[in-house]
């Protein structure tokens, strides 16, 4: 019987005749591992700046510049990534990336004051930025239109277990009591210094992971590589679904329109990579999302960060038996007795313990809430988590029970989980040259947001707990409300016939 080959098949129907199943599984496990590798650099100051405060002598305020610099690093270079990734590909771009974090953020482990540390962790992050909104990218392009949605919501939970998961290393190495003098630069090697490092190992190891995976096939196709791209599709084909299946197509179009733009030098290239997203037809959709974005960071992100020391403070206050009374005096009790104790700089066990299974949680929440994410649709989904996060909220410290302050506290966290479905939105309403551009665009005005959250967070929590509460989660139900206007879920494209 003679096999009839296919002329002219469009990109996503190409992809769903690959099908679906080892690849897109190795695809997910590798984008993970590139999370993962971010996460642990980014989130590592949520509990380095606890364990640092004894030798680098650090106080609040200082603490929260050092937890917002991070995100600043993000700012300031995500939209270069995004750039680079556009013209220069995707897996190149995220293996420089990841690399460079590694190598900042290793060198912060010998920081001899906390402004360097500051300034390593900035070089870090500015390292890192493009990490997750790149991964994304790359497997949204690998994976069938029916799926991709799913896998790209399946990374928040993989984020969620590598955030609690840098929760229970802090219980065995930060106790560790050994200290080793460097002379020549003046410090002592000690637990929060080797923790450093071993939160800096995933970008390592991610970096040189992704230098052996395919680049997007979408990509090549949008730069004119088809014929690279037929044969990463075929390859896509062999490891899905056997290497004697064959792959029925012989040329693929992109289906999406691209102006032609003939730039030299990198700020006019940049200049023209950008415009798109800023004028009609897109510009309605940047905005839109780039607003989504700024609230649900700005009013969730800040607590994900603080929730070490919110954890911490919440055990201590339960092991004094001052649990009869609301979440924020609960916080300020801790905080009254942490003062009168000047070398108290460590986590306790207990907190590090429940934040681990908070993060665990929030990730099998988002596994259960995927699943029927089919049924519902993602902008209902979407929609009522926000606005159900945001009553949650303001509800917090409304009850003296410890029991229900927490369960209302975890709801409302629970809202992070909005961060996965916006970004599906992102990754589906843009097209390929301007993609992984979109994609870095609008977690950089996200994560602008989160910088000034935690720091008003943390002053707020210090002297104003419950305004944070009613001002944060209030504008979390607003973006529930704004959320209405997000574009209807995409129709499954009909599959090529064979």
């Amino acid at each position: 019987m003679v096999v009839k080959k296919l002329e002219k098949v469009s990109y996503e129907d190409a992809l769903e005749m690959t099908g679906f199943g080892k690849f897109n599984y190795l695809m997910l496990a590798l984008v993970g591992s590139m999370i993962m590798g971010m996460a642990s650099e980014i989130f590592s100051v949520s509990f380095l700046v606890t364990a640092s405060a004894c030798e680098l002598a650090t106080v609040s305020s200082q603490q929260a510049l050092i937890a917002g610099t991070p995100l600043v690093g993000i700012i300031a270079s995500s939209h270069f990534w995004g750039y680079l990734a556009d013209t220069q590909g995707r897996r190149k771009i995220l293996s420089v990336s990841l690399l460079t974090g590694f190598g900042a953020g290793f060198l912060a482990t010998f920081s001899p004051n906390w402004i360097v540390y500051m300034l390593l962790k900035f070089a870090s992050s500015c390292g890192v930025a493009g990490t997750y909104a790149l991964a994304l990218t790359l497997l949204g392009e690998c994976t069938p239109h029916t799926k991709r949605t799913t896998m790209i919501a399946y990374t928040t939970s993989i984020f969620l277990i590598c955030t609690g998961s840098m929760a229970i290393i802090t219980i065995p190495v930060l106790p560790l009591t050994f200290s080793y003098y460097i002379p020549y630069l003046n410090i002592h090697f000690n637990s929060w210094r080797l923790l450093n490092i071993i939160y800096c190992i995933p970008c390592a190891l991610s970096g040189l992971g992704v230098l052996k995976s395919y680049e997007s096939p979408k990509y090549l196709l949008s730069v004119g590589e088809e014929d690279k791209a037929l044969e990463i599709l075929r390859g896509i084909n062999a490891i899905n679904n056997g290497k004697d299946a064959e792959f029925k197509v012989m040329s693929v179009t992109l289906d999406e329109d691209r102006k032609a733009t003939d730039v030299v030098g990198l700020w006019a290239s940049l200049k023209s990579q950008t415009t798109p997203l800023l004028k009609p037809p897109l510009l309605k959709k940047t905005l839109l999302l780039s607003l989504l974005f700024i609230i649900v960071y700005f009013c969730l992100n800040p607590y994900m960060v603080w929730l070490p020391y919110i954890a911490d403070g919440m055990m201590r206050a339960i092991e004094r038996d001052d649990s009869n009374i609301t979440f924020c005096q609960m916080l300020q009790t801790s905080l009254d007795v942490t003062k009168t104790q000047t070398a108290n700089c460590g986590l306790d066990q207990t907190a590090m313990i429940m934040v681990f299974c908070i993060d665990v949680f929030m990730a099998i929440l988002n596994l259960i809430l995927t699943t029927i994410m089919t049924c519902t649709g993602r902008k209902t989904l979407l929609i009522s988590l926000q606005l159900l996060s945001g009553v949650a909220g303001l509800l917090v410290n409304l009850s003296s029970s410890w029991i229900v302050s927490n369960i209302l506290f975890i709801i409302y966290v629970s809202g992070v989980l909005n961060f996965g479905f916006l970004a599906t939105f992102v990754v589906d309403v843009f097209p390929t040259y301007v993609k992984a551009m979109a994609v870095c665009l609008c977690l950089m005005v996200g994560r602008g947001s989160s910088v000034l959250g935690i720091n008003i967070l943390k002053a707020l929590l210090t002297d104003h707990c419950q305004l944070s509460f009613y001002g944060f989660a209030g504008l979390a139900i607003v973006g529930g409300l704004i959320s209405f206007l997000l574009p209807s879920d995409l129709k499954k494209k009909k599959n090529v016939e064979p």
